[in-house]
């Protein structure tokens, strides 16, 4: 084999063993959770500094990671006409890919997992409406 292709057979084989993990933490999150999922709603958890804690995690990347992103994004784009230099162009749409990506589409996107993650598998949170 050549070069090219160690390197092709290698990154096949890395992304395989990468999928088999995540596959097996899906499984091991799914048998383990119904222990948690079984247990009685807490009142008393909504009350407490975790769960305002958490609330305010909510809220900075609901509304932080959107805003944060859609404003380097909208920037770069902006500012994309004024420059001339290929290099620079290119970062800018780099930036404004990132932006995208990780403000517009991940942030709300995290959002909601972990909010599942509170509803189902924390106890008592299913009262705490997170």
């Amino acid at each position: 084999m050549s070069a090219p292709e160690t390197r092709i057979v290698t990154r096949i084989a890395r992304l395989t063993t990468c999928f088999k993990w995540v596959v097996l933490g899906g499984l091991a999150l799914a048998l383990f959770t119904s222990p948690a999922i079984a247990q009685g709603p807490g009142a008393e958890f909504c009350e407490s500094d975790m769960a305002e804690t958490i609330r305010n995690a909510f809220s900075v990347i609901q509304f932080g990671g959107p805003l944060i992103g859609g404003f380097l994004a909208l920037g770069a784009t902006v500012s994309m006409p004024v420059i001339r230099r290929s290099d620079l162009k290119k970062e800018l749409k780099e930036m404004r890919t990132q932006g995208v990506v990780w403000g517009i589409i991940v942030a709300p996107l995290a959002t909601v997992i972990i909010q599942f993650i509170m509803n189902h598998v924390v106890a008592g949170g299913t009262s705490c409406a997170f």
